[in-house]
C-alpha cells in the first residue's frame, strides 16, 4: 500500500512538472490565407495602405499564413462590405475601410451598416488635400478661388474618388464656400484621380497626400490646402523646398470645411475576442515597422491608433457626421 502511494504520488509530482514546462496553448491564429478586402479600386489610398500591410506581413515574416489582398470596388465598395458582412463567423476575412464604411450605405441604401461587422483598429487618420494642375496659373487658394469664381459656372472640373462620397462632399462644400458650381467627375480611385490632373483632364482635385505627392515630387501638381484643422506636421521638403507642413489649412485659407478619413481594420460578423486580439496584436506589430512609419510619413498621416470600446465609439460619432454632411449636400437615399 504505502509503495503503491509513493508511486502515485511520484505519478501526480510528474504530471504537474510536464503541466508547468509545457507551452502554454496557443491563441487563435489563422490557418488558412486570409482575405484582405479592399472596397476601392487599385492604385488610391486604401488600396496602397493594403499594399503596403501585406508587403511588411510578408518581410518580417509577421503571419504563418498569406495575406492577400482583394480589391472590391463594385457599387462604390458595397461590394466589399456586403462580401464581409456574409462572412459571418469567417476569422479568414478583414477589410479596410474608408469614408465609404459610411457614405455608401447612406447614399445607396444597402443593407450594410458598420454594426454589421466587428470593429478591429484604427490604423490612421488621411488627410485631404486641394490639388491643382502645377502648370496653372494659380499658386494659392486665393488665385484658386478668383479664378473659379470668373468663370462660368460648372466650367470648371473637379475629379474626386466615385459619387456621393466624401470628395464630392468635400466640392459641394467647397462650392458653398466660394459661390459658385462645378461640374464633379467621378473616377474609380485616387492614383486615377491624380493622373487625370496631370493630364488637364479635371482642373482641381480633392485627393489624399500619398494618392498625389508622387505627382508634387515630380513636379505635375501643387497642393493649395488640407482641410484640417491644423497644418500637417511633417516637414521634410518633398518638392520646391516644401514639405507638408508648408500646406496652409483650407480653413484659414477661406474654405471653411474640415475633413478626415478614416482608414481602419474591421471583420465579419461574429468574431471572438481571441481572433479579434490577434488581429489588433498584428497590426501592432506591422506600426512598430521602420516601413510603416516610413509609409506614414510619406503620406501625412495623422498616426492616431485606437481599439475596441475608443474605436467603436469615434466610428458611430463619425457615421452620424456624415450623416448630416450628406443630408446638407442631398446625397442621402431616400430610405435615409
Amino acid at each position: 500500500m504505502r509503495r503503491s502511494t509513493q508511486l502515485a504520488l511520484g505519478t501526480i509530482a510528474a504530471l504537474c512538472a510536464s503541466s508547468v514546462m509545457a507551452p502554454a496553448i496557443a491563441a487563435w491564429e489563422p490557418v488558412r490565407p486570409v482575405e484582405f478586402i479592399v472596397p476601392a479600386g487599385t492604385g488610391g489610398g486604401a488600396d496602397q495602405m493594403a499594399r503596403t500591410i501585406q508587403g511588411i506581413v510578408t518581410k518580417h515574416n509577421l503571419m504563418k499564413q498569406p495575406l492577400v489582398v482583394i480589391n472590391k470596388s463594385g457599387g462604390a465598395g458595397g461590394e466589399g462590405f456586403l462580401d464581409v458582412k456574409g462572412s459571418g463567423g469567417n476569422p479568414h476575412k478583414i477589410i479596410i475601410t474608408l469614408s465609404n464604411l459610411f457614405t455608401t450605405p447612406l447614399a445607396t441604401g444597402i443593407p450594410f451598416n458598420w454594426k454589421d461587422l466587428t470593429p478591429v483598429a484604427m490604423l490612421a487618420l488621411d488627410e485631404f488635400v486641394l490639388w491643382v494642375n502645377a502648370d496653372k496659373p494659380y499658386k494659392t487658394v486665393k488665385d484658386y478661388v478668383d479664378a473659379v469664381k470668373a468663370a462660368p459656372a460648372g466650367s470648371i472640373k473637379m475629379g474626386g474618388t466615385g459619387s456621393k462620397q466624401e470628395d464630392q462632399i468635400i466640392t459641394v462644400a467647397v462650392e458653398k464656400a466660394v459661390g459658385t458650381k462645378f461640374t464633379y467627375i467621378p473616377y474609380k480611385g485616387g492614383g486615377e484621380v491624380a493622373v487625370q490632373l496631370v493630364g488637364n483632364h479635371v482642373d482641381s482635385t480633392v485627393n489624399n497626400p500619398i494618392e498625389a505627392v508622387a505627382q508634387w515630387r515630380g513636379g505635375k501638381l501643387r497642393p493649395l490646402c488640407v482641410f484640417d484643422s491644423k497644418p500637417m506636421a511633417y516637414d521634410e521638403p518633398i518638392a520646391d523646398g516644401k514639405g507638408w507642413k508648408d500646406v496652409p489649412t483650407c480653413k484659414s485659407a477661406g474654405l471653411d470645411m474640415e475633413y478626415l478619413m478614416l482608414r481602419g481594420i474591421f471583420m465579419a460578423p461574429r468574431a471572438t475576442k481571441d481572433q479579434v486580439e490577434y488581429y489588433v496584436e498584428l497590426f501592432k506589430k506591422i506600426r512598430a515597422t521602420p516601413e510603416w512609419q516610413e509609409f506614414m510619413k510619406s503620406g501625412a498621416f495623422n498616426t492616431t491608433f485606437l481599439t475596441g470600446a475608443e474605436y467603436a465609439k469615434w466610428v458611430e460619432a463619425e457615421e452620424k457626421r456624415h450623416q448630416t454632411l450628406m443630408k446638407e449636400a442631398g446625397f442621402l437615399a431616400p430610405s435615409n
